[in-house]
């Protein structure tokens, strides 16, 4: 049976280890900075893991080519060519741009999910799933407020 005192430690321990970060991102910021240079919606979304409400993103319904990167940290994410209409209300693309974006699991709200990152500034996009279009029968069903984008001259 184990102690109350060996358990204490442990959890204690394994709180501490749990409060360093697990990668050291290029964009790093406190939390005050990130709130400074951040709408309130996207820095809910982008460092607290919120999401924003389905159909509210104009990038639901940007058409042009080019390119969507992180509010955060402007690195490039998805080529407009990857974006397709899911019907979720949320911006959706069935591939990003190479080293762009980070998973991770996701078990919050019960449920097991993939949680999307930016690989830079480690900023939370939104989530990946498994029913998405061909060729990668992926959907990245991304917040727009988590993004800007660049159209292509």
């Amino acid at each position: 049976m184990i102690q109350r005192r060996t358990f204490m430690t442990a959890l204690m321990g394994g709180a501490a280890l749990s409060a360093i970060p697990a990668y050291a991102y290029e964009v790093s910021k406190s939390d005050a900075e990130w709130k400074k240079q951040l709408p309130p919606a996207a820095y809910v979304v982008l460092r607290q893991e919120g999401t924003e409400a389905p159909f509210t993103s104009p990038l639901n319904d940007e058409h042009r080519k080019g390119v969507f990167a992180c509010a955060g940290c402007a690195l490039d994410l998805y080529s407009s060519d990857t974006k397709f209409d899911s019907g979720t209300g949320w911006p959706s693309f069935w591939k990003p741009l190479d080293k762009a974006v980070e998973t991770k699991t996701d078990n919050s709200l019960g449920m097991r999910r993939t949680a999307v990152r930016c690989r830079r500034c480690g900023g939370h996009l939104g989530h990946m799933f498994d029913d998405g279009p061909r060729p990668t029968g992926l959907r990245y069903c991304m917040n727009g407020v988590a993004m800007t984008f660049k159209a292509k001259a």
